[in-house]
């Protein structure tokens, strides 16, 4: 039984195809989390540079009133 556990773990340490998946999984979680977290924090600052873009372009005298 012991020797057999011991082949199995020998062997399954030795095998590397599955940990490739894995880690790619990993890499591409942190990947979408990192992306999202940066959107979320810059979603304000973008929509409040439209904004402004959009003043500037409608000019003074159109009631905007930039941030």
């Amino acid at each position: 039984m012991f020797k057999t556990a011991k082949i199995f773990l020998t062997t399954f340490r030795r095998d590397e195809d599955g940990a490739t998946l894995v880690e790619y999984g990993i890499a591409l979680g942190l990947a979408i989390t990192v992306g999202v977290g940066a959107l979320a924090a810059l979603g304000g600052d973008v929509d409040v540079q439209m904004t402004d873009a959009r003043c500037a372009l409608q000019g003074a005298d159109s009631g905007c009133t930039p941030t």
